[in-house]
């Protein structure tokens, strides 16, 4: 695949991936992609992962792949009189952002349906109400039913109903730079459908198994399942990472910087990730010139969490995506940010052999 064919097919996966509907425990519509595209030899777990195998040469060690399915959402928690509806976060949210913002609430029978954020309006509140920040329990869905009785029966909407931003993928005036709901994790996602289409057509030494875990932001629920339903000797994590290129944010602490590359973690409040993994995925890097960036995270958690930790542990590395704005309506990725992260995963799965892999866990050295 040319480089040019590779960024169309990155441009086409973000984008349908990007506008589906994923929140946490209703990530149907993702795994409904990941089978599309790698057909109907993919199989699930009972907590609803999916996975696709790809043989390599000597087909070991075995190699976990792996993007979570999800993003941040909502769900319908009560249906109020009057045709409102209140609703429950699923994943991390700032209030600060909420208002005023479009959502899909995603129904029983397949339908979505358009609503807006609302809370009480600020010329109605009394004094020192205004500068206080909105709690999510005071807020509300309107999506224009007249009452409880039409949002149920001609809307269809029920407690418990996905709901996620509305924030279609597009191109910005910068065309590298991509805006869309859910970069954390479609980034992930993207980028394990297209490395193992990939596999399909090139020489490797191991057996990879490319994998969509569900609820990561609830808790990494899925990685703790998909690790026995693989039991991987290592784990490469793709993450949509949160960007720091930001003011308030001093130049010298910038970590993940949209457009400088792919973002090798190194630790976390969660996980410690395997050191020679991690060096040796700098070393790649260095070595075929792809830009990157090192990262020692003092707040979050990926799937690692689980990962790192399965049976008599699993030498694992955490790979982002820099993404401004994650757990937004909005966020925004930068394209050779993906092209290099794609670049980098194959060299290591091209190159990963069982001897490296053991060499990772030789502690004794």
């Amino acid at each position: 695949m040319n480089s040019g064919n590779r960024k169309t097919r990155a441009l086409e996966l973000l984008m349908k991936l990007g506008d589906a509907h994923g929140a946490p425990g209703y990530e149907n519509s993702i795994r409904g992609i990941f089978r599309e595209e790698l057909g109907p030899a993919v199989s699930t777990d009972r907590m609803g992962n999916i996975f696709c195998e790809k043989k390599g040469i000597a087909g070991s060690p075995r190699i976990l792949l792996s993007g979570h399915m999800d993003e941040v959402g909502f769900a319908v928690q009560t249906i109020l009189k009057n045709g409102l509806i209140k609703f429950m976060p699923l994943g991390g949210w700032w209030s600060h952002t909420l208002l005023a913002q479009r959502v899909r609430i995603l129904t029983r029978e397949g339908r979505e349906i358009l609503g807006i954020i609302g809370a009480k309006p600020p010329h109605l509140l009394g004094e020192g109400e205004r500068e206080k920040l909105v709690k999510i329990e005071d807020m509300f869905i309107d999506v224009g039913a007249v009452n409880a009785d039409d949002l149920r029966e001609r809307f269809g909407i029920r407690l418990g109903d996905s709901i996620v931003p509305w924030s279609p993928f597009l191109r910005m005036h910068n065309p590298d730079m991509l805006l869309c709901k859910g970069f954390d994790n479609r980034v992930g996602m993207a980028l394990v459908i297209q490395i193992i289409q990939l596999l399909g057509t090139i020489p490797h030494p191991n057996t990879v198994w490319g994998t969509g875990t569900v609820q990561e932001e609830v808790g990494v629920r899925g990685a703790q399942t998909a690790g026995f339903s693989v039991n991987p000797d290592a784990a490469i994590v793709l993450e949509g990472a949160p960007a720091d290129d930001l003011p308030g944010i001093p130049e010298d602490e910038r970590q993940g910087v949209v457009g400088r590359g792919v973002q090798i973690r190194l630790m976390d409040p969660t996980a410690i990730m395997n050191r020679k993994f991690a060096q040796y995925a700098i070393a790649l890097a260095e070595s075929l010139g792809i830009p990157y960036q090192v990262a020692v995270r003092r707040s979050g958690g990926t799937d690692a969490r689980a990962i790192h930790l399965h049976q008599k542990g699993v030498p694992t590395i955490v790979l982002g995506v820099p993404s401004r704005y994650i757990h937004t309506q909005n966020s925004i990725i930068h394209l050779e940010d993906y092209l290099g992260a794609f670049s980098l995963v194959v060299a290591i799965l091209e190159n990963l052999d069982e001897q490296k892999v053991n060499s990772f866990c030789d502690f004794c050295d």
